[in-house]
Order: structure tokens, then C-alpha cells, then sequence
């Protein structure tokens, strides 16, 4: 599953300069869908299926108050789909009897809104298991934010099952650096004032090696070896940038929110093709402080990586960089 020149022209590049350091970095979505459909559907779909049948209990969940929240993600997920990619998904709604067809899946179900009776599983795990993103639901009370359901089959080294239930800056606990700067305490403020209709976005990223979506720490043993297999001959192949677009929409009835993230993957090898991309990559990885490296779990491949940069970036004047 490579990426077309397409998707490499979309691909979601974090880096607006050459400096990296944790920020809120948030901005409003404005005229764009809050789900994205691309050319790795089906393989991504498929994919959630096998995560889901082979550990659904610590890939997915929701508490029972969280009922108001499903019906509210499957709504606003629904009509975005439909508004956004009419030709592949149609939702028609007669009173409370509902029809959503989504042709790529060649799935047609008709059932009634607020009867989880009529769908073939809740209303939440139904319609994420249509996506291709990873969705957590926020329920927002006691002055907090609550991690009280989600889908999650494609994480970035952490576990859904573990988190589930926590407040907000308890889930974000092991993050370096960010709480003392406050990054969270001020990430929080903002998302509880989020408005209905008025959704955010922000980009995070590591890195990964080979083509996996799917670095749950369940699934540890069968990816964390693969960082000890870098080399400079295959580094190109092997090691992907991994981008996340994370949303942030208020849910109407339960006042949650709901957090799409969809995940992106680029090898480095299609990442030069952009000499500016490779540039600013380079820096960003030469200056990451040694906690950052070892959060995002680059430690074993970081100076191959920043070497194997140095020798195609187009500064001949970084090339010299070897320590």
C-alpha cells in the first residue's frame, strides 16, 4: 500500500518551519469535510475489521451514559460523509426512519434514530467501523473532560483499554514537557468552549517503521523489534513520517466531544521527492530535544534517520552533520 503522487501532494505535512517544540496548534475548519476519504478505504476498513474481531474489548468501548454521544457522532458522521462524498454515501431521512447507503462498502441499512435496536450494533461502533479514522468521545463534566468511549485501531503507542475513563490531562500524562509548559491545561480551557457548528484541527506526529498503522502497545511484540532493523541501505523504504489530523467537534444532545483522528504515512523515500519537506524534516529531527526522541520512540533509529537526510537534503552545507 504505497501512496500516488495524489496523496503525496495531500499529504498532511506538519512542519511550518524548521523548529519544533509542543504548542496548542490549533486551527478552525472551515468548508472541509471532518472525514476523510481516500484512496486506502477499503484496505484501511478491512484492517479495523481484523483488529476488531481479534481484540474488540481493548480496541473499542462506551460507557452506557455515553448513548446521547453515539447517536451525536453517528449523525454528524453520517451527514458529513453524504454532504462531502455523495457518490459513494447516501443518508435519507423520513421523520425518525433513516436509510444510509454507503456504496463502497455496499451496505444499506434503514433503521430509526434513537433506537439502537434497529442497527446492527451501537450506534457509535456502526458507523466507525465505516471510516477510516480513529474516533475518541469526550464527555465533558465536572469542570473536565472525560475519555469515556471510542474506537481506536490505529494508535500511535498507546492503549485505548488503559486510558479508558480518564480525565484529560491524566490520558495526556506521559507526554514530556508539555505540562510544564501548560500545553494541556491550556489545550483543555480551549476545547470545553468549542461551539456546536464551529469545528478545530491540529496535526500531531512521530514516526514509524514499515507501513503499519497499527502500533497499539497490545501489539508491541509484533512492531517494537522492527525499530532495531534501520539501516542506512533501507532507511528510505523502511521509515515512515506519521501524521495524525485531529478534529475537534462538539456534539449537540450530550455537549461531548468528539475527536477524529485520521493517520497518514509517508516513507521517506516519497518524502524527497519535496527537497522543502526534506529540509525542514531534517532540522526539526537534528534539534528534538533527547526526551522528545524517547517519547516518540525514535531513540534506536534517530541518528540513522538524520544521516540518511543529511545525504539527500539540498543544503550541501548540512550534509556535514554526522554527531
Amino acid at each position: 500500500m504505497t501512496n500516488s503522487p495524489k496523496a503525496i501532494k495531500n499529504f498532511p505535512f506538519p512542519f511550518k518551519s524548521d523548529a519544533y517544540m509542543y504548542s496548542v496548534n490549533i486551527q478552525p475548519v472551515t468548508n472541509e469535510a471532518l472525514f476523510d476519504v481516500d484512496e486506502h478505504y477499503h484496505g484501511e476498513i478491512e484492517e479495523r475489521d481484523r483488529i476488531l474481531q481479534a481484540d474488540k474489548s481493548g480496541r473499542y468501548f462506551a460507557f452506557p451514559h455515553m448513548k446521547d454521544a453515539q447517536w451525536d457522532a453517528l449523525e454528524i458522521i453520517m451527514n458529513d460523509l453524504a454532504d462531502y462524498y455523495p457518490e459513494s454515501f447516501t443518508l435519507t431521512q423520513e421523520g425518525d426512519r433513516w436509510t444510509w447507503l454507503n456504496k463502497k462498502l455496499n451496505l444499506e441499512d434503514t433503521f430509526t434514530f434513537l433506537d439502537e435496536t434497529t442497527l446492527p450494533y451501537e450506534p457509535f461502533e456502526y458507523i466507525s467501523r465505516q471510516v477510516q479514522e480513529d474516533i475518541i468521545l469526550l464527555d465533558q463534566r465536572e469542570g473536565d473532560l472525560f475519555l469515556d468511549a471510542g474506537i481506536l485501531t490505529f494508535p500511535a503507542s498507546w492503549s485505548l483499554d488503559f486510558d479508558a475513563g480518564m480525565r484529560f490531562e491524566e490520558f495526556h500524562g506521559p507526554v514530556p514537557r508539555a505540562h510544564e509548559l501548560g500545553v494541556f491545561k491550556k489545550a483543555k480551557a480551549f476545547l470545553m468552549r468549542v461551539q456546536i457548528g464551529k469545528p478545530w484541527t491540529r496535526l500531531n506526529w512521530t514516526m514509524t517503521v514499515n507501513r503499519r498503522l497499527d502500533t497499539s502497545l497490545e501489539t508491541y511484540a509484533d512492531w517494537g523489534s522492527d525499530r532495531n532493523t534501520v539501516t542506512l541501505d533501507n532507511c528510505g523504504e523502511k521509515v515512515h513520517l506519521r501524521v495524525e489530523v485531529q478534529r475537534f467537534v462538539r456534539l449537540p444532545r450530550s455537549n461531548g466531544l468528539m475527536f477524529p483522528i485520521h493517520t497518514y504515512l509517508i516513507s521517506l523515500e516519497e518524502l524527497v521527492t519535496n527537497p522543502d519537506w526534506t529540509r525542514r524534516l531534517y532540522q526539526v529531527l537534528k534539534n528534538l530535544p533527547p526526551d522528545l526522541v524517547e517519547y516518540k520512540g525514535l531513540s534506536l533509529y534517530h541518528h540513522t534517520v538524520i544521516t540518511w537526510l543529511s545525504q539527500v537534503v539540498d543544503e550541501p552545507e548540512l550534509a556535514e552533520f554526522h554527531s
